[in-house]
């Protein structure tokens, strides 16, 4: 007589993070009837990158119907390419409409996660000592969250305040003051000409110059407001001639490359409009294939780096004193504030947190050699582990948010695969991992990114462990299901 399959029951979800992945994640857990989740969020209110990056001018480079859950239409967004206010409401709004509040516990910055062999369970700790455990760990973390500081010397004795743009410091008044800015990247690009206006003397420290093209950016009309929300129809359409006019440009960055040129040929022309400064001019044109690196937006870059009273200085930082910068070349500029723009550690996936896998492996160790992921989500001997946002499941051609609803999807199908199986733990096999990778990095091999400039695509290996190297779609079909003899189940070493 066969033993009867014990009912299916769903396991519990633990997601750290509530940026974009965490907050989508829990909304579609939750519609696919997964009710044991729970959010843990180090700070004390949702948005992620949105709620920590707040410095003037903070805005996204995708257009706003194409950065919004496609689930979750807004149809009044203010302009073409949303503001971080305007991000961050919708965020919370989306919390407070699917009822999220009562899932999310604040101020729990998680230290470490381990995987228990005995329960088939994930046991977590956050730096305020509180423990959690869950059958599924979803980490959300995102890889623009950890803010980059150059270790110069000196910083400690500097007597002028500083701060780097994603911890902008509003109580500092930089009106008529003496402003350096260290890093010209994509905040940078964003922050430099709403301060220029304000400060006596900026002097900008640029390590590479960066290819900037014109924002196609303006306000919607209240017409067109009215019109996204009355035809819904219309709203979808335009959302998706966006999404397939993005999505074109991956052609460029990794098959047809000479498509890149016409960027750049743009780019040139619009600094040779706008900066009058022979030195500027010449400075302020990369020296590297454009594409290399992220290409940023900005209708304002070029006419900021005009500016008299802002001096554009390529030799690098020696070492910082009490009162002010000194350059590579010796010479001392005194400032009464400076801002790093110097990005972020986005090569360092999961960092800081201690994630222990099975038989006491730890990820940093398991990625010793560079960070790989099935599918960007799954890591062999870490069982029932799923990372949003990835390794090399960026983009630099379309919206972050269509990647992260194709891992949704993946991800719930590999939890309804799970449910099947209480109480075991699934785990991506070593080939299927070994045989994705390699895949992904034939991909980039060839691309604009493998044309030899340093980038924060690239971790210290030199490996691109960040990009995606093809089509958003193609990314989507991959991950449309969790195919099971992808993985094997186990059950827990107490077998309950």
């Amino acid at each position: 007589m066969t033993k009867p399959r014990p009912t299916p029951k769903k396991p519990s979800v633990l997601i750290i993070g509530t940026g974009f992945g965490g907050i989508g994640m829990a909304i579609q857990l939750k519609k696919a009837g997964y009710n044991r989740i729970t959010l843990l969020e180090k700070a004390d209110s949702v948005g992620g990158t949105w709620r920590d990056n707040t410095y003037p001018g903070a805005a996204c480079d995708v257009q706003s119907h194409l950065y919004s859950y496609s689930f979750e239409p807004k149809h009044d967004w203010s302009r073409k390419f949303g503001g971080q206010a305007e991000i961050l409401d919708y965020m919370e709004y989306c919390v407070s409409k699917h009822g999220l509040d009562n899932h999310i516990e604040f101020n729990r910055a998680v230290t470490s996660a381990s995987f228990d062999g005995q329960s088939n369970q994930w046991q977590v700790t956050t730096e305020s000592g509180h423990q959690y455990t869950a059958d599924v760990l979803v980490t959300a973390i995102g890889q623009l969250n950890r803010p980059a500081m150059p270790a110069i010397p000196g910083l400690d004795r500097f007597k002028g305040s500083w701060f780097h743009s994603a911890r902008w410091n509003h109580e500092v008044d930089l009106a008529g003051k003496r402003v350096a800015v260290i890093g010209t990247g994509a905040s940078a690009i964003q922050f430099v000409p709403e301060i220029t206006t304000k400060v006596a003397q900026l002097d900008l420290y640029q390590r590479s110059a960066a290819w900037v093209l014109p924002k196609p950016d303006r306000r919607f009309t209240p017409f067109e407001q009215r019109l996204f929300q009355k035809l819904p129809f219309w709203d979808r359409a335009y959302r998706a001639l966006i999404y397939w006019k993005n999505e074109s440009r991956a052609l460029a960055f990794t098959r047809f490359s000479w498509i890149l040129d016409l960027f750049s040929r743009q780019a040139k022309k619009e600094a040779n409009r706008w900066v009058t400064d022979p030195d500027k001019l010449k400075n302020i044109i990369p020296d590297y294939r454009i594409g290399c690196k992220r290409i940023l937006i900005s209708n304002d870059w070029y006419p900021a780096i005009n500016q008299p009273h802002l001096d554009l200085i390529t030799e690098g930082v020696s070492h910082i004193d009490e009162t002010g910068v000194v350059s590579a070349n010796g010479k001392h500029r005194k400032v009464d504030a400076i801002i790093f723009g110097t990005g972020f550690k986005a090569s360092e996936f999961l960092s800081p947190i201690q994630v222990t896998g099975r038989h006491g492996q730890s990820l940093n160790d398991a990625w010793a050699k560079g960070s790989k992921a099935f599918k960007g989500m799954t890591v062999n001997g870490f069982p029932n582990l799923f990372i949003l946002y990835g390794p090399n499941t960026n983009l630099a051609h379309n919206s972050i948010l269509y990647m992260l609803e194709s891992q949704f999807r993946y991800v719930i199908s590999a939890l309804d695969a799970l449910s099947q199986y209480p109480g075991e733990a699934m785990e991506v096999r070593e080939e299927a991992q070994t045989r994705y990778c390699q895949v992904v990095q034939d991909g980039l091999s060839g691309s604009v990114w493998d044309s030899g400039c340093t980038s924060w695509y690239l971790d210290e290996h030199g490996r691109n462990t960040v990009n995606w190297p093809g089509f958003t779609f193609s990314y989507r079909f991959a991950t449309r299901s969790a195919d099971t003899t992808d993985y094997q189940f186990s059950p827990s070493e107490t077998g309950h």
